[in-house]
């Protein structure tokens, strides 16, 4: 990674492009086909204050630019890939947003509601320099408060980890991570205190009406498949 790292540093990337390679980076955590229809819809989920266009021929010029930049191709079937320098530069920005998460909860004391928002304001702002001694005053933590691994760190995914919609009725799991980005979700998940190292149990799990209800510190939720894909746990 020694040229991609040079590269970078002899220029800055914009808000902008480093925002489309957060979010390429986590759509392609989940797996997910990454295109320019299915950013402009995950864009739809991010704070307004980012100024990310939700059209697809706003996105198309964007993903067109980085393209001229080097830092993603287009596959045959419209799917966007992250080249080498695209990959460093997504990971050197997913670690700045989740080191940021970490910082205003840990030290700042900001509500877990809206460290993701908060997070989206700092990640640009911190230097090689900050970011080391962020590092160093939280202890060099493995994962953001809600339990996505930050990139460069020491961490190792549990072993039988899965997600929810492939969970067993009536066993006890513990939550390993939640899915951050739709704040109204986010807020749910706060509110019912869903978060890392709960523990939970499923009780109805109906494919045939798409829904999984589970009981969670006390509270009884009800999730749909789509969303039980993004929530991972681990054995108890």
């Amino acid at each position: 990674m020694s040229t991609a790292s040079g590269e970078v540093e002899s220029h800055r990337l914009s808000m902008a492009m480093e925002n489309y390679l957060l979010s390429i980076a986590r759509l392609g955590e989940r797996g997910v086909k990454v295109t320019v229809a299915q950013l402009a819809e995950h864009f739809k989920v991010l704070p307004s204050a980012e100024g990310l266009g939700t059209s697809l021929p706003s996105v198309s010029a964007m993903i067109g630019r980085m393209r001229r930049e080097e830092l993603v191709i287009i596959t045959r079937d419209k799917e966007i890939s992250l080249t080498d320098l695209g990959g460093y530069c997504a990971a050197s920005i997913l670690r700045r947003h989740r080191l940021a998460e970490r910082l205003v909860v840990d030290m700042l004391g900001v509500e877990l509601k809206l460290a993701h928002q908060e997070a989206h304001r700092l990640e640009h702002a911190i230097s090689p320099y900050l970011e080391d001694k962020i590092l160093e005053v939280l202890d060099h933590p493995t994962t953001c408060p809600f339990g996505h691994p930050i990139p460069g760190s020491s961490y190792v995914a549990p072993s039988g980890m899965l997600t929810l919609d492939c969970a067993e009725m009536h066993i006890p799991y513990v939550i390993e991570r939640v899915p951050e980005d739709d704040q109204d979700l986010l807020e749910y998940f706060v509110d019912n205190d869903f978060l890392p190292d709960r523990s939970v149990i499923v009780k109805e799990s109906s494919k045939s009406r798409g829904i999984i209800t589970l009981e969670c510190s006390g509270n009884e939720l009800v999730f749909g498949y789509d969303i039980s894909i993004l929530i991972w746990l681990r054995p108890k």
